[in-house]
C-alpha cells in the first residue's frame, strides 16, 4: 500500500498510523520531498480530476487569480503541497482521496 502526502500533514499522519495499526505495510511518500512523476500525477488527475487540487489549502489562498486559473496538472507540479491529501493506493491498486469515513471503513 502506498500513501501519498506531507509529512507535515495531520491527516496524513492519522491515516498511516491508522493503516499500519490495521497490520497494512504502508510506504509513505512525501511529495514535497520527492514529487510526483508526470505519470504517476496524470494517473491521479485521470482517477479524480480537479478534485485533487486542494483549493481550501493555505497554498491555494497564496496563489494569484492568475495563477489558479492554470491546469490542475501545472498547479501540482508547480506547487506540490497543492494536492489533495492523502492519495492512497490499496493493494490491489485502487486509489482512494482523502481519509473520510468511506476510506477508512474500506481500508481498515
Amino acid at each position: 500500500m502506498e500513501l501519498y502526502g506531507l509529512k507535515t500533514c495531520d491527516t496524513c499522519r492519522k491515516a498511516l498510523k491508522t493503516l499500519e495499526g490495521a497490520g497494512h505495510l504502508v510506504n509513505f511518500v512525501d511529495v514535497r520531498a520527492a514529487p510526483l512523476g508526470a505519470d504517476k500525477l496524470a494517473e491521479f488527475l485521470a482517477a479524480f480530476g480537479d478534485a485533487l487540487v486542494n483549493t481550501r489549502s493555505t497554498t491555494w489562498r497564496g496563489l494569484s487569480e492568475e495563477e489558479r486559473k492554470g491546469a490542475p496538472s501545472d498547479l501540482l507540479a508547480a506547487n506540490p503541497a497543492l494536492m489533495k491529501r492523502p492519495v492512497i493506493r490499496a493493494d490491489d491498486g485502487t486509489l482512494y482521496l482523502g481519509w473520510g469515513k468511506d476510506v477508512q471503513a474500506t481500508l481498515v
